[in-house]
């Protein structure tokens, strides 16, 4: 898969995985993705996304699995992503991420793996 993802996804509100991993996907993570709320799993690992992690993230309250790696993501981690209180899989790594860790990541106490930058 090539170019953007298209702000359309946001009307799949009864997905709940979604894997778009290992393509050739660019751009911006659209703000409709806030939309999808039954989403349990995101991965957009591995692909030429950039911009900020856009807040709407933090609206996918179902989400357990959360792949944003390898990717070309700027700004600081939304601290939205504090809401994310069911999220085991965090993985940011390999982005161009700046600023301090919000504290409300201190909320994901359900957390099991956050891997190292490599």
């Amino acid at each position: 898969l090539t170019g953007p993802i298209p702000k359309e996804i946001g009307q799949l509100t009864g997905l709940w995985w979604l894997h778009l991993n290992n393509n050739r996907l660019t751009g911006p993570i659209p703000t409709e993705i806030g939309q999808l709320t039954e989403l349990g799993e995101l991965n957009l690992g591995n692909n030429s996304l950039a911009g900020p992690i856009p807040t709407e993230i933090g609206q996918l309250t179902e989400l357990r699995d959360l792949e944003l790696n390898d990717n070309s993501f700027t700004g600081p981690i939304p601290a939205h992503i504090g809401n994310l209180t069911k999220l085991q899989r965090l993985y940011l790594y390999n982005n161009s991420l700046a600023g301090p860790i919000p504290t409300e990541m201190g909320r994901l106490t359900e957390l099991e793996w956050l891997p190292p930058p490599q």
